[in-house]
């Protein structure tokens, strides 16, 4: 649906968007992440465009990137993404987290900013390295974390998704959580954490997509990517969400007792 409101923000600004992998990582929707993204910067006046970074991309183009999105995967994928990924782009990656461009990755894509993923088998897939976290499937006989779930972040705020996930994810010291477990299983579903949040980059479980139902996150990484690119201080104007808010409202009766 085209938002007509109009915006404090003007087509003198444009955001490059990066989609690590669409064609290996990208279940659940996770398109929809990238289309809410574009859609909520066109109806700003904001030129956004897209870079599809498939396998045996030039590292160089991470460079270009205002804001980063990379979705989920299964094992096989994350072997073959992780084989692509050279000493250099890690470097760059590590980069980017390291000086504040917003990122959004999630499920596979979380796990993979890891240290490393064990298998079910107990072999390892190695992570990047780049958070402060692990990953570790249980093994057959324990059964994967599927459901509808709501966290609570640190500013209050109630996000709602879907999490489909075999792994448990475990946080280092250094690595504050995304939000707080309201109802679902979360990073392990035992110490009630879900996703973390380093700098300006969020790695989450929830699928759904994440940003159709919580567009308020799309405009955290929309603003924050606007004010370190163009190094001023720039708010975004507030969209009629109030579709999205009726969809959570309608989630959150479901599954909050």
């Amino acid at each position: 649906m085209k938002n007509n409101q109009s915006s404090i923000v003007n087509r003198q600004y444009s955001l490059t968007i990066g989609w690590l992998y669409p064609g290996l990582m990208s279940t659940y929707g996770d398109r929809g992440n990238i289309i809410v993204l574009t859609k909520r910067c066109e109806w700003r006046g904001i030129k956004a465009e897209v870079l599809n970074l498939n396998q045996d991309f030039d590292s160089k183009l991470l460079n270009d990137l205002d804001i980063i999105f990379m979705g989920g995967a299964q094992d096989l994928q994350q072997k073959i993404v992780s084989s692509d990924f050279s000493k250099e782009k890690i470097k760059l990656l590590r980069e980017k987290v390291e000086n504040g461009i917003p990122g959004l990755y999630v499920c596979g894509a979380y796990q993979f900013l890891g240290k490393y993923y064990k298998e079910a088998n107990r072999s390892k897939i190695k992570g990047l390295g780049i958070l402060d976290l692990f990953t570790e499937n249980p093994g057959e006989g324990k059964k994967r974390l599927i459901g509808n779930i709501a966290i609570k972040n640190s500013d209050g705020n109630v996000i709602v998704g879907f999490e489909n996930h075999g792994g448990r994810t475990y946080l280092g010291e250094r690595l504050k959580p995304f939000g707080h477990v309201m109802e679902g299983f979360g990073n392990n579903g035992i110490d009630k954490t879900e996703g973390a949040i380093y700098k300006n980059s969020i790695g989450t479980y929830l699928h759904g997509p994440i940003l159709p139902k919580n567009p308020e996150i799309a405009d955290f990484l929309i603003e924050k990517a606007l004010v370190r690119k163009y190094k001023k201080k720039i708010k975004l104007e507030k969209l009629d969400d109030s579709l999205s808010k009726k969809a959570k409202e309608t989630i959150l009766r479901k599954i909050v007792s």
